[in-house]
């Protein structure tokens, strides 16, 4: 595997894993002995090749926008799916089986192109059913159906303006398992952000009760939807040299073995039945919005990666604050909702905290990064 597909690797370990602090750190480390390895010759030859700052200003903006876009679309289209009362489809098992089935059918479609095609025209790598390999991928796969599954039934019962904050522990858990499971320790100051982002998220859940819009069952799918994203994360870089480094290999298997869980959860849940029942299940309309939030949800972690790879993983984090910021204001003003003073502080409080947390790891990691510059200076100077 040569550099570039190493750095599209860590790349888009940050993707899949939500940036997430430890691959965060991670894909900078490589990111920096890549860059020493290389040395002045390689520096020379890019800095002539760099492109234009207008241009790379304008490719930034368009693949934030893009970002945006999908992530947002992905959102509201779930949202009618799961929980819309003109359509009246309570089968959310089923809808995200769907949406994975058309995640493999892609990827199987793209692994196609790209041995059809030239080489180097579609960057794919090949894909085949390697049954040695799933079950390798086994264990992350059912941490994967937890995140999505979890993640729809919290979008079903919630509001789309309250689910950014519903689901917002994912930082608190990424801190609590680093130090579980990594034995990583948390500054006081990013401790000090979780308890913002904690705080507004119990006066979110307060400020919901009181209007009267609180679904209990919707707030613990989301702290489990948020466990399971950090989770998914830290089992990821575990996972990976099963399927060679590839993330869109990681991506193939996690999905068929989530289409192939998914048929006895469908059955045991009666949603089978549920589906046989359903007035609409003949309409195009409506396996043309399944179909669309299936491409949406394979989509989403393609243009998370090039949101990292063409600004990098604290853009990237502070950027998703903005989109939830937005997302939230969409919802109010698209579903006409009329909210308290207070209902708007928990949602910036969560923002504000989560928006801390990030500025307070790229310090540590800027700190990380200078500070064994002297040493090496010292060695140097030793020898001399």
């Amino acid at each position: 595997m040569n550099r570039v597909q190493l750095k599209r690797s860590a790349i888009l370990k940050m993707a899949l894993g939500g940036a997430s602090e430890p691959l965060l750190q991670q894909q900078q480390q490589e990111e920096e002995e890549e860059e020493d390895s290389e040395g002045g010759r390689s520096s020379s030859s890019n800095g002539s090749k760099e492109p234009p700052f207008l241009l790379r200003a304008v490719r930034i903006a368009v693949v934030v926008c893009l970002y945006w876009f999908i992530s947002i679309t992905m959102v509201f289209l779930n949202k009618y799916l799961l929980g819309s009362p003109s359509l009246r489809l309570d089968a959310p098992l089923f809808v995200t089986f769907y949406q994975c089935l058309v995640t493999v059918l892609i990827c199987k479609l793209l692994s196609l192109l790209a041995s059809c095609c030239p080489p180097g025209f579609v960057d794919f790598p090949s894909i085949r059913i390697d049954l040695k390999v799933s079950r390798s991928v086994l264990p992350l796969s059912l941490v994967f159906i937890g995140m999505i599954t979890f993640n729809n039934l919290c979008l079903k019962f919630v509001g789309v303006a309250f689910y950014n904050v519903g689901r917002s522990l994912t930082t608190v858990f990424n801190v609590l398992l680093s130090y579980l499971l990594l034995k990583q320790t948390t500054s006081v100051y990013a401790l000090l952000s979780c308890g913002m982002i904690i705080g507004g998220f119990w006066l979110g859940i307060d400020q919901e009760g009181a209007e009267g819009t609180l679904s209990w069952a919707g707030i613990i799918f989301g702290i489990l939807a948020s466990l399971c994203v950090s989770l998914n994360a830290i089992y990821t870089k575990k996972v990976l040299p099963a399927v060679d480094g590839s993330i869109w290999r990681l991506t193939f298997y996690n999905n068929i073995n989530a289409c192939v869980l998914f048929l006895p959860l469908l059955l045991f849940t009666s949603e089978f039945f549920t589906l046989y029942h359903f007035d609409k299940l003949g309409s195009i309309h409506f396996w043309g919005m399944m179909t669309l939030s299936g491409i949406f949800g394979c989509a989403i972690g393609y243009v998370t990666g090039l949101q990292i790879k063409y600004t990098s993983p604290l853009t990237h984090n502070v950027s998703g604050t903005a989109k939830a910021c937005a997302q939230t204001l969409l919802a109010v003003f698209y579903y006409e909702e009329t909210k308290s003073f207070l209902w708007w502080g928990s949602n910036m409080m969560v923002l504000a905290g989560s928006f801390a947390y990030t500025w307070v790891k790229g310090l540590e990691m800027k700190k990380v990064q200078v500070e064994p510059l002297p040493k090496a200076n010292e060695k140097n100077d030793n020898l001399v």
